[in-house]
This record gives C-alpha cells, structure tokens and sequence, in this order.
C-alpha cells in the first residue's frame, strides 16, 4: 500500500492473478488492505462488503472481479452503492478437496 493507503499497482495485479485454490488466502490479503473494516463482514459462509465510497476498496473490488475464478465461485450479489456479498461455501468444499 501506498503512503496514503491505497494499494499499489503490483498488489491489485496479485489479486486478479491469485490462484483459485487458495481463495481463503486471498480474501485475507483483501482483508488486510480493506479501509473501514467494519465494512466487512462474515457470518458463516456470507460474506458482506462494503467500499465506504472509497476509491481504494473499489479498486480492490476491481481486482476481485478481474480474479475470473473467484469471481465466478463467490460472487453472490451487488448493491447499488458499493455493496457485495459473496457466498463462500464453494471455497469450504476446494478446503476438503
């Protein structure tokens, strides 16, 4: 991240290229960069995120989309407003796989 808490370049380039199975690893890393943690939230196997308007977590965002994989397995809805939720219960199965 930058001196103004943005993530770099290479770190938004990490998460679209991250490897789908380690999914748990990457929503970490995600986790770990994310403004306003209290707009990220997990109960079970739904997790909930919200951007707060802030332009990095849209570019985290961004990166999660552009992660095909993730994307593809998580992806449960978007809000108007910068809302998303995912359903992390595929993510359980790659764990035991």
């Amino acid at each position: 991240m930058d001196e103004d808490n943005y993530p770099e370049e290479s770190e938004l380039k990490q998460i679209a290229e991250w490897p789908w199975r380690d999914i748990p690893a990457l929503l970490e890393f995600v986790r770990e960069r994310w403004c306003y943690q209290n707009f990220w939230t997990q109960q079970d196997d739904l997790l909930r995120i919200s951007t707060g308007g802030w332009s990095g977590n849209e570019s985290l965002v961004a990166a999660m989309q552009k992660n095909r994989a993730f994307w593809s397995m998580c992806w449960g809805s978007s809000h108007r407003g910068g809302h998303y939720e995912f359903d992390l219960s595929r993510v359980k199965s790659l764990e035991k796989a």
